[in-house]
């Protein structure tokens, strides 16, 4: 039974949360045992995503949004007069349990502001994520926030019981950070990163030799960072994900557009709605380096620090590159094909599936799934000619703009035109 009380604090703690975007599906592999309560492995927890690309399918929640620190971008400072509260571990572990049951989540996302300190904070966490797994017989997916400054101990035995744990950098650069949020330092922060990492390299030769050993973090750790709260470049926080990636293993970078909550902070830019075009833009380099071998000195130089607005990375990338194209379908390898705008993963593996029987056309790579719209003008095959030096870098710029402009007007008029034939919109006065 959920008290009113309970569903107060649920209203104020819930709206706090969503302002962490590090969550994920997650990757996990915790079978149910002995009939217990819900199921960790990947395919076990299903997301639902806002427009703007949030997780909604988890408990998202904090259990608290008091905190002792005054970071000037973040609504829960505590020097913010806005309604505060704090949930116990039983109202946490019961709530779950309820919405579980209910099929309302699949998952919980457990986030904190710092009460007292962060032993006391982390411990609290701890402690719910404890219970559901011994006291409820609960298998379902726990991803935890693991609170910089907590002791090691905390950090070790959260990892037992979260199946993924995050460590949020929040700001790019050590620099920015002392500036926005000064009680917070980068060793705070990048220390129990480290250890997660140890941890989870650990816990794999672990089970290698004894299988029945605990997992630890079995799905990893990520961390989030606020794009436009502070100066730094598109390439100063690519190239920190690439770092991240390739020293800590992490899963997954988050990249949140600064929201400015706390406007009279004459520290922040004066901005009136958060820059979710740049975030949409890194989230697509964070994808290229993840799955189609970019690099991020590929994506963005010293000649170009931020990311095109207008245009996808890849597609930036194919028109300040124009000395690699076209790329001939037929022969180039398989990470060269990757470099081509309109060709995604699959269809770049289904090319060069299909070329072992026979030579490769525009009919057929439409078929396989191939934007040719935006392609064309980077390959050749059988009957498609040079098309890429015919024009300089701006003018295809322009031109495949011009393209994907007219393409979605006449998209927009025969959705309009069908709605009107079934009577779909209303009459025309």
């Amino acid at each position: 039974m959920i008290t009113e009380a309970v569903t107060e604090k649920l209203a104020v703690l819930a709206d706090a949360a969503k302002y962490d975007v590090s969550c994920a599906s997650s990757g996990s592999n915790r079978r149910n045992v002995k009939k217990g309560l819900g199921n960790g492995v990947a395919c076990g927890i299903c997301h639902s995503f806002t427009e703007d690309g949030r997780c909604v399918s988890l408990l998202k929640i904090l259990m608290t949004n008091y905190c002792i620190y005054d970071c000037a971008y973040c609504i829960n400072r505590r020097t913010n007069d806005r309604p505060r509260a704090t949930f116990t571990v039983k109202e946490l572990v019961d709530l779950t349990i309820n919405f579980y049951r209910r099929n309302y989540i699949e998952g919980l996302f457990l986030s904190s502001g710092v009460i007292k300190n962060p032993d006391h904070t982390m411990e609290r966490m701890v402690q719910v994520a404890k219970d559901l797994r011994i006291k409820e017989n609960y298998y379902g997916y726990i991803h935890l926030k693991a609170i910089p400054g907590a002791s090691p101990d905390l950090i070790q035995e959260a990892g037992f019981y979260a199946d993924r744990l995050s460590v949020n950098i929040e700001i790019p650069t050590e620099q920015q950070l002392m500036r926005l949020a000064p009680e917070k330092n980068y060793k705070c922060i990048m220390n129990p990163m480290v250890q997660i990492k140890d941890g989870i390299i650990a816990n794999k030769e672990e089970r290698r030799k004894y299988k029945k050993a605990p997992m630890f973090a079995p799905a990893g750790q990520s961390t989030q960072l606020i794009v436009g709260a502070s100066p730094e470049t598109d390439r100063q926080i690519i190239n920190l994900s690439s770092q991240l990636y390739q020293r800590q293993r992490l899963k997954r970078v988050y990249f949140s557009g600064y929201l400015p909550v706390n406007e009279y902070d004459k520290r922040l830019p004066a901005i009136n709605k958060p820059p979710l075009v740049r975030e949409n833009r890194l989230y697509q380099s964070d994808w290229l380096m993840r799955f189609y071998g970019f690099k991020a000195d590929d994506i963005l130089d010293e000649k170009h620090p931020f990311l095109d607005l207008n245009i996808d990375p890849k597609l930036a990338y194919a028109i300040r590159n124009p000395q690699l194209y076209p790329i001939d379908i037929n022969k180039a390898d398989y990470e060269l094909i990757l470099r081509i705008p309109g060709i995604g993963v699959q269809s770049a593996k289904k090319i060069i599936y299909a070329r072992r029987f026979r030579k490769l056309n525009t009919e057929h790579l439409k078929r396989i799934g191939v934007v040719l719209k935006r392609a064309k003008y980077f390959i050749t095959c059988n009957e498609l000619p040079l098309r890429i030096h015919g024009f300089a870098p701006d003018i295809l710029k322009n031109r495949i703009i011009a393209e994907n402009r007219t393409n979605r007007n006449i998209a927009d008029l025969q959705l309009s035109l069908f709605a009107k034939i079934h009577h779909v919109l209303p009459p025309v006065h």
